[in-house]
């Protein structure tokens, strides 16, 4: 019979995301080998293999979590506004949260693909999470009335990763006011352009 704290202990399959999680985002996940990540988790080699079948198989479960998170607060956070404008905007707040977190190191997705090979998962997985941040600015450009969303949305992305990279390079969580701040600016300019 299984005691309480038997039933409640996390999977192997979760002990080696969180591990995964915690030192591929802290130190990257070229860098981090899978004994590490197998001894933080608690579980034998086997188990990995007999989960995830690859480092690279883990890595791409690690960056889908990664997307996921994001993708929930990101929602979460524009759920709070009610106009398109405001919506759209709130993106950049969300990314200024993650800024000021301890222990921000920067976009995961930018970090573990700077290695990766043409078509691999971790290719696979970032360019899962560019097209969802795309689609993102996209939708809420047309909503806002944006003449052109695509277009917007493209150089809103832009200024999205720039906040990124500057909050990570500079150690400057206020990088999302001011990227906030141009993509308030370019809004206006193309809901103007459509009036």
């Amino acid at each position: 019979m299984a005691t309480k704290n038997t039933a409640n202990k996390p999977s192997a399959r979760e002990r080696l995301l969180a591990a995964a999680d915690e030192l591929f985002y802290e130190e990257g996940v070229h860098t981090v080998g899978i004994d590490r990540v197998i001894e933080q988790a608690g579980v034998a080699k086997a188990s990995l293999y007999n989960t995830f079948g690859s480092k690279e198989a883990l890595i791409h479960a690690y960056l889908e979590g990664r997307h996921a998170k994001t993708a929930a607060r990101i929602t979460s956070y524009i759920a709070r506004y009610d106009t398109p404008r405001e919506r759209l905007l709130g993106v950049f707040e969300a990314q200024g949260e993650l800024f000021a977190e301890p222990g921000f190191r920067g976009c995961a997705f930018v970090s573990a693909s700077a290695e990766a090979h043409s078509g691999d998962q971790i290719e696979q997985a970032s360019d899962a999470y560019r097209a969802w941040i795309r689609q993102l600015f996209t939708e809420l450009a047309e909503q806002a009335g944006a003449a052109d969303p695509a277009s917007l949305a493209r150089q809103l992305h832009l200024i999205y990763d720039g906040g990124g990279l500057s909050a990570r390079m500079d150690h400057d969580p206020a990088a999302a006011r001011i990227s906030r701040a141009a993509a308030a600016t370019l809004l206006d300019a193309a809901i103007e352009t459509e009036h």
